[in-house]
């Protein structure tokens, strides 16, 4: 068998793979981005669900804005309100 033989005998199992495992990682990723949603529903902060998720911040508002949720902000933790410039 040549070089070339085994490239395509080589890419044709990788694609058998990458077709086989496809439909595993969309339902991943739609269980994430789910997951991602509920947590900002339950009052955890955008940057936090982006670093936790592995997603940006951007995607994380784009995922949020297509819940129908409203613009986010950051959690405060309690922190004491800003006081206003004088």
């Amino acid at each position: 068998m040549t070089d070339a033989d085994n490239a395509r005998q080589n890419l044709t199992a990788a694609k058998t793979n990458y077709r086989r495992t496809e439909d595993a990682h969309t339902k991943a990723r739609n269980e994430l981005q789910e997951a991602v949603v509920a947590a900002l529903r339950a009052g955890v902060g955008p940057s936090e669900a982006a670093r936790l998720s592995g997603f940006t911040d951007a995607y994380v508002r784009k995922l949020a804005r297509a819940a129908g949720l409203p613009p986010l902000r950051e959690s405060r933790g309690g922190a004491a309100p800003r006081r206003p410039k004088a």
